[in-house]
């Protein structure tokens, strides 16, 4: 009886070792989301879309590896996010650069 119990004692611990290595090859190693902003003008509205449809292309590239439907939405709208918080400091840094000196005749 003692016998049966370490050895399902070991089987559920080797498992239980096996699990986030399992995990690890999924994700984990997976290409970040990158998205080409330079050539851009983000405080366009064409650059922003232009910029939409880059985010979105990128994250069904980086969500791609997800099995069910579930997670795959999950991970896209992660990504959106992540994406769209970037997009806003890069918004922000193109208008610093912008020139603050105004013309008149």
């Amino acid at each position: 009886m003692n016998n049966l119990t370490n050895t399902i004692s070991s089987a559920a611990m080797l498992a239980l070792a096996v699990l986030p290595i399992a995990a690890l090859s999924t994700t984990a190693f997976a290409a970040p989301a990158t998205v080409k902003v330079a050539d851009l003008n983000l405080s366009t509205v064409e650059g922003i879309a232009t910029f939409q449809q880059r985010a979105d292309f990128a994250a069904r590239r980086f969500c791609s590896a997800e099995l069910s439907l579930s997670a795959r939405a999950n991970c896209h709208k992660g990504v959106q996010v992540e994406l769209n918080e970037k997009m806003v400091a890069m918004r922000t840094a193109q208008a610093e650069r912008l020139p603050t000196t105004l013309a008149a005749r």
